[in-house]
């Protein structure tokens, strides 16, 4: 039995992400995966689990985010990469940008991805509407209210903060 090599450049690791999209496909899921490494070693990856979880936040990205976090046991992944089999949608852009990895690394193309029906181009042209132009309409309601909790937060003394 010959024992298969560790994954150790960007090249290895996009390659782990993008086989893992294909099994991902050949058992009923979307064609989406992503790997989360920190110091050369794989912590964590994640395979779109949309429909096999009823579950719209369940992307690749997100999946792999959350694993990573949990094997850290922090909010943040300071010092990781992420490789994703796709460019991230709108959705998991954001959660990449929260979790703060150090480098994220695609292989197919948003571009790409519209090609074979999963076009997120209608959500950044709404993002960039005001809100009252919006196709999903979003209302405003106790501001007055709701603005307490952030005071609360503000004053908060013990925070912690990200």
């Amino acid at each position: 039995m010959t024992q298969q090599k560790k994954p150790r450049t960007p090249e290895d690791f996009m390659r782990l992400a993008i086989e893992l999209s294909q099994k991902n496909v050949a058992e009923g899921g979307g064609p989406f995966a992503a790997v989360i490494v920190k110091d050369g070693e794989v912590i964590a990856t994640g395979c779109n689990q949309v429909t096999r979880a009823n579950d719209p936040t369940a992307h690749a990205e997100v999946v792999a985010i959350r694993n990573a976090c949990a094997t850290l046991d922090d909010f943040q992944l300071e010092g990781c990469e992420l490789y994703t089999s796709c460019e991230p949608c709108p959705m998991c852009l954001g959660a990449i940008y929260w979790a703060r990895p150090a480098k994220v690394y695609y292989a197919n193309s948003k571009e790409d991805a519209a090609a074979i029906d999963f076009d997120d181009q209608f959500i950044y042209e709404d993002l960039d509407k005001p809100t009252e132009k919006r196709k999903l309409p979003m209302i405003r309601l106790l501001a007055d209210e709701a603005i307490e909790a952030f005071r609360d937060w503000q004053n908060k003394i013990d925070k912690v903060a990200y």
